[in-house]
């Protein structure tokens, strides 16, 4: 195997274990404050779609680079609905006062 793609999966896999370790450790009420910030974040993961998916010549990269920004979209756009619920279940509503 490759050095360069060993070393790539095993930087993936500590990532992944390291995020799931940290998640799972998170107190309930702290989660969606959490996650938000985590999603608004992932705004940068849209540039480096957006720069992979220029400069890439060949078509499986291309198609690579499109999945990657059409998934980090969903996960920017779910994530601010996701804080727009939360930040509203906080205001007094009009009629209640």
């Amino acid at each position: 195997m490759n050095g360069t793609l060993l070393l790539s999966i095993y930087v993936f896999v500590l990532a992944g274990f390291l995020g799931y370790e940290l998640l799972t450790k998170v107190p309930p009420m702290l989660h969606t404050p959490l996650m938000s910030g985590a999603n608004a974040m992932s705004g940068i993961t849209i540039i480096g779609a957006i720069v992979l998916a220029g400069a890439t010549t060949g078509i499986v990269s291309l198609i690579l680079a499109i999945a990657a920004l059409a998934l980090a979209t969903t996960n920017v756009v779910g994530g601010f609905l996701v804080t727009d619920r939360m930040l509203a279940s906080f205001t007094a509503r009009r009629d209640e006062r």
